[in-house]
């Protein structure tokens, strides 16, 4: 799945929340072409690299990054029914997106990116928060695991999970928002599989293990585009 307008397979998107060069880098350093959203530019400027495209309703980003930019790598977007990670995930219809700086400094905008995660359950979006890996888990995925990493499991809705390799299995277990959830459970060591019977499932992981999911998510199988998404909110 690409776009024709920014066709690579593996990009990098940069939002304006919570960012270090290290997140920044770990993410160039599997998708090195940058698109910023919105006010992403400026925090991606700030650490020294320059984004190929930017996208957004451009209420937060700079004048003079908009000036270093150029209007060939300006993309507006005044839609306020979606968010500027909305609009940047749209133009980069690539195979795998990193996502980095869309959480951490408000927990809206936090949240915001989770919603937009569970919009596009057809779409491989890796959100690196600096801390934890945080991604809408596909039909299926495998991956190896070192013992005792922390898996965790958050739902968004009811559903059920066969796994295995787990400390605490799920097979069997409905997880719920509002009852069971899964988080803090961990890899026993070795293979981990996890099959959600429906898209609504957050993985977390630590970040050192991101280097194990790329290949297991890229081997996954996707969920169906949705019939009619629910439109977002801009913020």
């Amino acid at each position: 799945m690409t776009n024709p307008d920014f066709p690579y397979q593996a990009i990098t998107l940069v939002g304006g929340g919570a960012l270090t060069r290290e997140t920044l880098m770990r993410a160039l350093a599997h998708a090195p072409r940058l698109v910023a959203a919105d006010g992403g530019a400026d925090a991606a400027l700030a650490l020294g690299v320059t984004p190929d495209l930017a996208v957004g309703d451009f209420d937060s980003i700079t004048e003079a990054a908009k000036a270093l930019l150029g209007p060939a790598r300006l993309h507006p977007d005044p839609d306020q029914d979606t968010t500027d990670f909305d609009k940047a995930l749209a133009v980069a219809g690539a195979d795998l997106v990193l996502a980095v700086g869309f959480a951490g400094a408000r927990l809206d905008h936090t949240l915001a990116a989770m919603g937009t995660l569970a919009r596009n359950p057809q779409r491989r979006v890796v959100l690196d928060t600096g801390h934890d890996l945080c991604l809408l888990c596909p039909p299926h995925l495998a991956l190896d695991l070192p013992a005792g990493t922390r898996v965790s499991l958050f739902p968004l809705a009811p559903l059920a999970c066969a796994s295995t390799g787990l400390v605490w299995p799920t097979e069997g277990l409905l997880l719920d928002p509002l009852g069971r959830i899964g988080t803090s459970n961990a890899a026993q060591g070795g293979a981990v599989t996890l099959t959600p019977e429906a898209p609504g499932l957050l993985l977390l992981l630590p970040v050192e293990s991101l280097e194990a999911l790329l290949p297991a998510l890229r081997a996954a199988p996707t969920w169906p585009l949705p019939s009619s998404p629910p439109p977002a909110r801009a913020g």
